[in-house]
């Protein structure tokens, strides 16, 4: 791992020139036209939504952003409250829950701007931060996808703003325990770079959806999200699609946010489930076809581990478990078109 760049330049890449001038700016330069479009998708989480537009907008000084905010069909009053609250913010109430990855897709297909970051409702935007990341992220053209520094609410490291990707030694080391036995070793938890506290410039695999920023021109390139991956894994597949190109993700600590997400959500089957059934996809999609038994046979042996370990303690655990060891076939499976 490198905490350096590659000197070659990007490749390149042809601005659309159909599209109309960019909207009026929220933040920064009053008058002056937005670069940069945020794009908030929301689900039922009205007060952490209205929280982060508050940070979002005290905190963002320079860079010229518009704000859009796509609430996916929430029943708890979300796009009542953004609209009463801040009528300057592009609203899109949609009737349907389209999910995160088309709700990105759907915003980023009309933004006029050169630059989109998304950003998570259940986050808060610390002073400077979007600035700051616009800044890195123009001195850094080779990076294509960049992101920033995560923390709790209580200040300590969310180490979820970033991760490398999954390889067959990594994939040993999360079935047989090694990972779990050793966060803080980068040769036994390589995906998550062992005890690197997220403060430094570093290249990396894959920026998280919840503070990722990428010139709308390669997100043209690339797609966007593949919309196969339902739920988890897509910021992960749009990061090695990136690569592929020649272009290298990295973070700066500069850029900091608060991300809720990341402390106990892990402990559901149901998220266990759809996180192993993302990670799958991923071996199936972004690694050499004579690799991916091996990588599929080591999520069976972590689920089987697991399931087997949890049977003699009982409880919570073991009942979390057998359900996930039960649908194993689905989540093996991974997504289809």
């Amino acid at each position: 791992m490198t905490s350096a760049f590659r000197n070659s330049p990007p490749p390149p890449i042809t601005p659309d020139q159909d599209k109309e001038a960019p909207p009026p700016t929220l933040t920064g330069q009053p008058g002056a036209p937005a670069e940069l479009t945020v794009i908030v998708v929301s689900y039922n989480t009205r007060e952490l939504t209205l929280t982060c537009l508050r940070t979002l907008l005290a905190a963002t000084h320079a860079a010229r952003a518009h704000v859009v905010v796509f609430d996916n069909a929430s029943s708890d009053g979300s796009a009542e409250a953004v609209a009463e609250a801040f009528p300057q913010v592009e609203l899109i109430a949609s009737p349907d829950n389209l999910g995160f990855a088309r709700a990105n897709n759907v915003v980023a297909s009309a933004a006029h701007t050169d630059w989109l970051l998304l950003l998570n409702p259940d986050t808060e935007v610390h002073d400077g931060a979007i600035d700051a990341l616009l800044a890195f992220s123009r001195e850094h053209p080779q990076a294509g996808i960049t992101g920033g520094r995560t923390v709790f609410p209580d200040g300590s490291l969310n180490i979820a703003s970033c991760w490398m990707r999954i390889t067959p030694w990594s994939a040993f080391c999360m079935a047989t325990g090694l990972t779990a036995m050793f966060r803080g070793s980068a040769a036994f938890n390589p995906e998550g770079m062992g005890s690197w506290a997220r403060d430094s410039v570093r290249e990396v695999d894959i920026v998280v959806g919840c503070f990722l920023m990428i010139p709308r021109a390669l997100w043209d390139k690339l797609g966007g999200f593949d919309l196969k991956y339902f739920m988890y894994g897509e910021e992960a597949d749009l990061c090695l699609r990136a690569r592929a190109l020649g272009y290298r993700p990295a973070i700066t600590p500069d850029a900091q946010i608060m991300h809720l997400v990341g402390a106990a959500s892990g402990k559901r089957a149901d998220k266990l489930r759809m996180v192993a059934k993302a990670r799958a996809t991923l071996i199936r999609d972004h690694w050499p076809r004579w690799q991916r038994p091996f990588g599929l046979a080591m999520m069976w042996l972590w689920a089987a581990l697991r399931r087997a370990a949890s049977g003699l303690r009982g409880g919570a655990a073991a009942e979390k478990w057998r359900s996930v060891w039960a649908t194993r076939r689905d989540w093996l499976g991974g997504y289809t078109q």
